[in-house]
């Protein structure tokens, strides 16, 4: 985003100093990550995106009762944080090209190998918990 934000700067959205209300985003992203890592941790399972046909354990508890993607969620915060820190139009066209992209190449093939592996279980939860918010 940077990069893009450096050599493409379309429009100024938002100006010093407000842009440093972006770091409250950034901390509250990363502070979901590592929230949901430590619930990863304390179940014993695994947490590798690329290989959830690993999991052991469905995490329901804690971050996962309000979002089936708590990383993911934070990632976004993240963005968000480091969009509006940037101020331009630009880092915030990305956002739902990210959400999209995460949704369809990462989360629909995450969601299909889970509820394989746990059943009646994980589609009680996705009936229960939004994917997102």
């Amino acid at each position: 985003m940077w990069l893009l934000d450096s050599y493409l700067p379309i429009i100024k959205l938002i100006s010093n100093p407000w842009n440093k209300a972006g770091f409250i985003f950034v901390i509250l992203g990363l502070s979901s990550d590592g929230v949901s890592l430590v619930q990863f941790f304390r179940a014993h399972t695994t947490m590798n995106p690329i290989h959830p046909e690993n999991a052991d354990k469905l995490v329901t508890t804690g971050m996962y009762r309000f979002t089936r993607n708590p990383m993911y969620v934070g990632l976004v915060l993240l963005l968000l944080g480091w969009a509006i820190f940037l101020g331009s139009l630009l880092p915030f066209m990305m956002l739902p090209i990210f959400i999209v992209v995460m949704t369809n190449q990462q989360i629909i093939p995450e969601e299909q190998i889970l509820e394989q592996k746990f059943g009646q279980q994980y589609r009680d939860f996705k009936y229960k918990v939004r994917r997102w918010f």
